[in-house]
């Protein structure tokens, strides 16, 4: 009987019930409603399953992110090899090839001036970064924090490791996935707010067709100039560029298909499990948190109106040909900001078709996320 009951106790106590905090509790709770709007109400699943369910993992078992020095064997936990390849900068560089590879760059060629709307879009970025350092945090950390501004969490990730700011990148992460997978309710009263309703019925000219070799060049040129001026941006510009170039070289149809498809999702199963795995509830149920979940919102929502609000005065100096919804599409959420920008455009006249006029600023907004990170880096001398 004592052997039965002493089994009966070791088998209890192997239990997660033994061990789990009110933290892990909540932590699982939150998780669980981060698989529901991703299931549910279909907010960019493709990354928010990963991460909910990496998140649920890490708070039930937390050894599957222990590290090898802090194992008993000397074994790291699953989540945790693929954590390193986060920290090394390797899956935030991956995803921005499968981006290039999956996306259309001829309306910002056909429209250079979209450029602009994704540079004004930045903007969110830069106040953030004077805010976080208004409540307290350093300047590496205030960096890392601000770039949620852009909604790009290969970005935010990218930049965060390379700051050395690993203990709030789990926050991070989530905080600049989880505005991009809310653009579509975040940005809408943003966008009414700033435009009338007569702005939003502008229609846009049709896009002039782009030559094949303007096509191929961009890619090539972009790298070129981005990365002699800030080299810094090659890991993200460059893979970025690499994409395109394979999607629209026409020689190498594999490649491009892989890219944007095998290895994307592989990439994209990887770093969304191993971000959410860092928000235990140790590490996720801080004030820092709050802060930074604050410092993402603000700078999104300063990013967003920035852009609609340069694309006012651009609608003004054009004499009312440009669409000022365009603008907020300067963010880097591809292609959702570009898709929201469609929505509210159609809701004020269903005959009116942003779309492709929307996907000059939000590719420029990718570029100009990759640019805003690689800035900060060679501000602290980062390479």
């Amino acid at each position: 009987m004592g052997y039965i009951t002493e089994t009966l106790g070791n088998l209890l106590g192997q239990t997660a019930f033994a061990g789990l905090t009110y933290g892990n509790y909540i932590m699982i709770i939150v998780a669980c409603f981060f698989l529901f709007l991703a299931i549910k109400k279909g907010y960019e699943p493709l990354l928010l399953v990963p991460i909910a369910f990496g998140m649920l993992l890490v708070n039930i078992y937390p050894d599957i992110m222990v590290h090898p020095e802090e194992s008993t064997n000397g074994v790291g936990g699953l989540l945790h090899y693929f954590y390193i390849l986060d920290e090394w900068s390797i899956l935030p560089s991956l995803i921005f090839m499968g981006v290039g590879a999956l996306t259309d760059f001829s309306p910002l060629i056909a429209n250079p001036k979209s450029f602009l709307l994704g540079a004004a879009a930045q903007f969110g970025i830069y106040s953030a970064y004077f805010f976080a350092i208004m409540l307290g945090f350093n300047d590496k950390a205030a960096a890392a924090v601000s770039i949620i501004g852009g909604a790009d969490g290969p970005t935010s990730i990218f930049l965060a490791g390379k700051l050395g700011q690993t203990d709030l990148l789990g926050p991070i992460a989530v905080a600049a996935y989880s505005y991009m997978a809310l653009v579509p309710i975040i940005q809408p009263p943003i966008m009414k707010l700033f435009t009338t309703e007569k702005e939003r019925k502008i229609k846009m000219d049709v896009l002039r067709p782009v030559s094949k070799i303007e096509k191929i060049l961009f890619p090539i040129i972009v790298t070129i100039v981005v990365c002699m001026i800030l080299p810094t941006t090659a890991p993200l510009v460059g893979m970025l560029m690499l994409g395109n170039l394979f999607r629209e070289s026409g020689v190498v149809g594999q490649l491009a298909e892989t890219a944007s498809n095998a290895l994307m999702y592989i990439v994209v199963i990887l770093l969304g499990t191993s971000v959410g795995a860092t928000t235990s509830a140790e590490a996720f149920l801080t004030m820092d948190t709050i802060k930074i979940v604050i410092l993402g919102l603000i700078a999104f929502a300063i990013g967003t109106a920035a852009g609609v609000l340069f694309g006012k005065l651009m609608c003004h100096l054009s004499g009312g040909k440009i669409n000022p919804l365009i603008g907020s599409a300067g963010v880097s959420a591809v292609p959702m900001a570009a898709r929201v920008s469609q929505k509210v455009g159609a809701e004020a006249d269903p005959s009116n078709f942003l779309l492709m006029h929307a996907m000059g600023p939000n590719v420029a907004g990718v570029i100009g996320t990759a640019v805003a990170a690689g800035t900060f880096m060679a501000i602290f001398g980062v390479n």
